[in-house]
């Protein structure tokens, strides 16, 4: 009975596109909102953005992609790694207290938020790409030895998305894209450190714990890393299900050949656009980048015929951070040539989205 009384309370609250309901869910709201921004255009999206680039750091109302183009990014990435242990501060050094209120700027401007986690190994208390052990997932999963460890975990976790609100009180819209790059093994939740089984278990857990708190305002995004031999298969082995996803993305980043970036990339979106389109799901490239990018036609001439040709719902390169950077910047040497993307009419910020509602 439990079961069933969980998944109907998912059905309830994920999706807008699954029926008309009388009394819309905030997630509902952003699914639909989502979609008609995507019959528009591809919005821009970064992650860190308003708290440090190349040359600066927790400068307030300063971003790289202001800088450059005048206007902010239409999704802006956030991190909740450290928020588990209590700490003040993410994994990237970043104040939660900032988070929060950045965040919270970013709903108010119009713009769309959405969360990634990267918690701390909760078997051997090392860092996310601790895959030291393969039975993590299993210690934490229900009769496991952490599980009451990561109940507390999960529980932080939602005291924090509690309190983003906006100014009536109203809880924010936010995509939450939790267990990423699942089909890597360089997390304590990836392909080789647990079975399909205990990852599905996993996400369940975390998805299941989040509702009952009372967050109807969370779109829950499954991104797998770039792969380039997607197979509805071999795709379905580790998807929660549609249920669960409201959103499917792919972390794609050229770290090697442009060859081999365009080809594989090509495929997986391929793959992805035909199976969103078949279960009635959006997706989105929601990681990618060119690691402090060498090429300074790359996003007008790489990625941008990659957009077009797939229509992603956003492409969030990651963060600029000195020496490690991915996204545009007006002092790295791809810079003016983002500004092509940003006067493309299909390319959107957060101006371009305001008040499409």
């Amino acid at each position: 009975m439990r079961n069933i009384f969980r998944l109907l309370l998912l059905a309830t609250v994920l999706f807008s596109s699954l029926g008309t309901v009388k009394a819309q869910t905030t997630a509902q709201r952003l699914f639909g909102r989502l979609q008609k921004i995507q019959a528009k255009g591809i919005m821009f999206g970064h992650q860190d953005d308003p708290f440090y680039g190349l040359t600066w750091d927790y400068v307030k109302g300063r971003s790289d992609t202001r800088d450059l183009t005048g206007d902010y990014p239409a999704v802006m990435g956030f991190d909740l790694g450290g928020i588990e242990l209590g700490d003040d501060k993410d994994l990237d050094g970043v104040p939660f207290r900032l988070i929060h209120d950045e965040a919270v700027a970013q709903n108010a401007r119009g713009g769309v938020v959405t969360f990634s986690w990267h918690p701390r190994n909760p078997l051997t208390d090392g860092n996310a790409w601790d895959v030291s052990d393969s039975t993590v997932v299993r210690s934490i999963l229900p009769g496991g030895v952490k599980h009451e460890k990561f109940q507390l975990w999960m529980k932080r976790v939602a005291d924090f998305l509690l309190t983003l609100t906006d100014k009536k009180g109203n809880k924010m819209p936010i995509i939450f894209r939790p267990w990423h790059e699942n089909n890597g093994s360089w997390f304590w939740w990836g392909q080789k450190l647990c079975s399909d089984e205990e990852f599905k278990g996993l996400w369940n857990m975390l998805q299941d714990y989040l509702v009952q708190r009372g967050l109807d305002n969370l779109l829950f995004c499954y991104s797998p890393n770039l792969d380039g031999n997607w197979t509805t298969e071999r795709f379905l082995k580790r998807y929660p299900g549609d249920d669960r996803v409201a959103i499917i993305g792919e972390d794609a980043y050229q770290w090697g050949t442009e060859a081999d970036f365009v080809k594989q990339t090509t495929a997986d979106l391929t793959f992805i656009k035909h199976f969103a389109k078949e279960h009635n799901r959006l997706f989105a490239l929601t990681e990618c980048g060119y690691k402090n990018n060498p090429d300074s036609t790359w996003w007008s001439r790489v990625l941008k015929p990659i957009l077009d040709k797939f229509g992603v719902l956003y492409f969030l390169p990651w963060r600029n951070f000195k020496k490690e950077y991915f996204g545009p910047s007006k002092d790295e040497p791809s810079g003016k040539n983002f500004l092509l993307l940003y006067k493309s009419k299909n390319i959107l910020f957060s101006k371009d989205i305001r008040k499409i509602r």
